[in-house]
């Protein structure tokens, strides 16, 4: 193959690595293959400008994901417990007792996401008794 000493493609339009300057044949400077921003309308001749696709996670990625963190999560907590056995003394509604330092804290954040999860839970209720009734009665939500 030889080498097109004026730096234009097959069809005449400037190729990639043509000379500095070298203008196609409408004189706009562009050759077929540059890209061209659409305009408004979204089309430049007829062709529609796609997006770059987006790589979406697929829920088995991201339970695996989440499994990878989980585990990371226990580990560390394993390590907190073990390096805070120090014995503390717990009173709670007249119950006393002696307990590990790190799993009494350990007992304080399980019984806080326990709050937590139910609060969310009870809210969870009642948005979907709340859908239920204007599905029901056909009234538009406020």
């Amino acid at each position: 193959m030889t080498s097109n000493p004026q730096g234009t493609g097959p069809d005449g339009a400037a190729a990639e690595g043509g000379r500095p300057g070298a203008r196609s044949a409408d004189g706009s400077g562009h050759g077929a293959s540059d890209a061209v921003e659409p305009g408004p309308g979204g089309t430049v001749s007829g062709r529609t400008k796609r997006a770059p696709a987006k790589q979406l996670g697929t829920r088995l990625g991201v339970i695996w994901t989440a499994v990878v963190v989980a585990l990371i999560l226990l580990v560390l907590l394993v390590i907190f417990i073990a390096q805070n056995q120090d014995q503390v003394l717990l009173r709670y509604f007249g119950f006393e007792g002696q307990v590990a330092l790190g799993l009494a804290l350990f007992i304080a954040s399980v019984a806080g996401g326990i709050v937590v999860a139910a609060a969310g839970a009870a809210r969870i209720i009642q948005l979907r008794h709340r859908d239920r009734k204007i599905r029901k009665n056909g009234a538009k939500p406020h």
